[in-house]
């Protein structure tokens, strides 16, 4: 099963259960992934969380109905998965600007998110820049913090784990630190949905050979066959539009596959908002 055929088919399951309440573990199971692994790439693939997106199309169905039957706001509220109708107009309102009884009297403009059908463009019209490596096991030191991957936590809170380490001077401890086989920061996302669906473990850290200061924890990523990108590019804009090349370009057309193991954002010294800064994207394919 293709990448594109993996999603689709979640895609489908999402649309033909969307009145039940589904997990994101069944959700991920139709595309044979982790849930880590899923989120991320649904995300950069359609620019919006799993959640939101089943939210945006109950309430698009929602507001279909409204509009063409003669039901009632509590049993189409209830239908769609809300509790009372107080949190149902809350919602409907959110998105669509109106409040149900404005709905159903024809009231103003709603919003309709419809059903997701991937495309992914296979041209690679932009070239991408990247070599294949076998290295491993790699040791790394660092910090860790448990995260949770639910409506987008880790997104917004990542970027200020990063902040704290560069204005405590952590990432300089980390720095002098590097002995190992890759040079540089690494930011690394350990998948732990097997303990509890949408939770990872979170790094900053260095590769590193031998005993490690007691503030430290120790990693051992697994020998692997690693795809390489490279980033040349400002913070995080750069990364992210690599990130989603490699998803909706590279996998795609390479025949590779995801190895599902954790991959790693490596990031040099230098300004990383300046427009000649470097860094790279490591994913252990198989």
């Amino acid at each position: 099963m293709t990448l594109v055929e993996a999603m689709q088919r979640s895609i489908d399951y999402m649309e033909n259960h969307l009145l039940e309440d589904i997990s994101i573990e069944e959700i991920a199971s139709q595309a044979d992934t982790s849930v880590f692994h899923f989120q991320r790439m649904f995300t950069l693939l359609t620019e919006i969380p799993v959640a939101e997106y089943l939210r945006k199309r109950r309430l698009t169905l929602a507001a279909h109905e409204l509009s063409k039957t003669n039901g009632k706001v509590i049993d189409i509220a209830l239908k769609y998965g809300y509790d009372t109708p107080e949190s149902f107009s809350k919602a409907f309102k959110n998105q669509h600007g109106i409040t149900p009884r404005e709905a159903k009297c024809f009231t103003g403009k709603m919003q309709s998110y419809n059903r997701l059908v991937i495309q992914v463009n296979v041209k690679g019209a932009e070239p991408m820049l990247y070599h294949m490596v076998e290295k491993g096991p790699i040791q790394v030191a660092g910090v860790k913090w448990e995260l949770s991957c639910e409506n987008g936590e880790n997104q917004r809170v990542i970027p200020e784990l990063w902040e704290k380490v560069n204005g405590d001077g952590t990432s300089g401890e980390l720095t002098i630190l590097n002995d190992g086989d890759i040079r540089g920061l690494l930011g690394v996302c350990v998948d732990k949905s097997d303990v509890q669906a949408e939770l990872i473990d979170y790094w900053i850290a260095a590769a590193h050979k031998g005993e490690v200061p007691e503030r430290f924890s120790q990693l051992e990523l697994p020998a692997s066959k690693w795809a390489v990108f490279e980033v040349h590019g400002p913070m995080p804009l750069s990364i992210q539009k690599v990130w989603k090349q490699i998803y909706s370009e590279w996998f795609p057309s390479s025949g590779y596959e995801h190895a599902g193991t954790p991959d790693l954002e490596v990031y040099s010294e230098g300004d990383p908002y300046s427009e000649d800064y470097y860094s790279e994207i490591w994913i252990p394919v198989k």
